[in-house]
């Protein structure tokens, strides 16, 4: 539904107004827009007659928003800012479109980002924009068109898409592993443990998925599985830690097994999108792909594959 015009302000007071209300100062305003302080004076005059409310109290040489203008000026700020996201995503890809997608960090870096260049070649018009953050976006008040989101299937008010599953391992150093003697299951409660700050009861879970009683169970916090696994591999602990993403270093012998201890991961990895977006053309690209990706072999196998290939050419 179209908005009717007296409720659209032109440019030129919105400019005005946001500029003096982050200095509240007409004359800073004026100088940062190259007008003068008269002319800034006047567009605020003017914008607050349109919306019926003072949005500014002058006090002699001072002027300081009131409440409706503070309320104001950030909803302002905040449309102007994705006016200029908008404009800046369409000058980069004016052909294909841009896909802003929220990543899991270590997810991002590990499994998507190898695979991402097949992608952009499959779709060269598209721009894929990235985005990292631990917590869900707020797909109402984040700019983003997609988010890569593990756990249940319980995020408010979104379209989901299954991605896959997850097995964790208790990974160490060879060097840890040996020095603590460490044979079973049970070992490991002497052990330093390193645990992931947005899954802070994975290892009691893991313990009794054992059969294994373990209370007050302490030891190191870390915000990424990319920095537990640095640790891990520096010998200061033992990690749960997703094999897909620490399949080269196990292979590497950089950290081992700390024990026969996989476990399959109650939270699922999963594309999430705001309904308004699922008819976007890159999205639609993207997630066609990912279905490709998901069904495909490992990259390691494939590139093992393609080695032996070469060889027998």
């Amino acid at each position: 539904m179209a908005i009717p015009r007296r409720f659209l302000p032109s440019m030129s007071l919105l400019y005005a107004f946001e500029a003096a209300a982050r200095a509240e100062n007409f004359t800073a305003a004026a100088i940062e827009l190259n007008l003068t302080q008269s002319a800034v004076s006047r567009q605020i005059r003017a914008l607050e007659e349109m919306v019926g409310c003072s949005l500014f109290l002058r006090e002699r040489q001072t002027v300081k928003l009131t409440a409706a203008g503070e309320a104001y000026a950030e909803q302002i700020r905040e449309a102007l800012r994705h006016i200029g996201d908008a404009t800046l995503g369409l000058r980069a890809n004016p052909a294909g479109g841009s896909l802003n997608l929220a990543i899991l960090p270590t997810f991002g870096t590990r499994w998507l980002a190898p695979r991402l260049p097949g992608f952009l070649a499959a779709n060269p018009g598209i721009t894929v924009n990235l985005t990292t953050r631990m917590a869900p976006f707020d797909f109402q008040f984040d700019q983003v068109d997609a988010a890569i989101h593990f756990g249940a299937p319980d995020w408010s008010g979104a379209e989901l898409e299954l991605l896959m599953g997850e097995t964790v391992v208790p990974a160490c150093s060879r060097e840890l592993r040996d020095r603590l003697g460490i044979a079973g299951p049970e070992d490991l409660l002497r052990a330093p443990l390193l645990h992931l700050v947005s899954r802070p009861d994975a290892w009691e879970r893991w313990f009794e998925a054992k059969g294994i009683r373990a209370d007050h169970i302490h030891g190191m916090l870390i915000d990424q599985f990319a920095t537990a696994a640095q640790a891990a591999m520096a010998g200061m602990g033992v990690a749960l830690l997703p094999t897909f993403l620490i399949d080269t270093e196990l292979a590497r012998g950089d950290l081992v097994a700390a024990v026969d201890g996989a476990m399959t991961s109650t939270g699922h990895y999963y594309l999430a999108w705001p309904p308004k977006r699922t008819t976007h053309p890159p999205l639609q690209a993207f997630r066609s792909w990912l279905r490709t990706q998901l069904a495909a072999p490992p990259l390691d196998v494939q590139a093992s594959s393609t080695t032996s290939d070469k060889g027998t050419a």
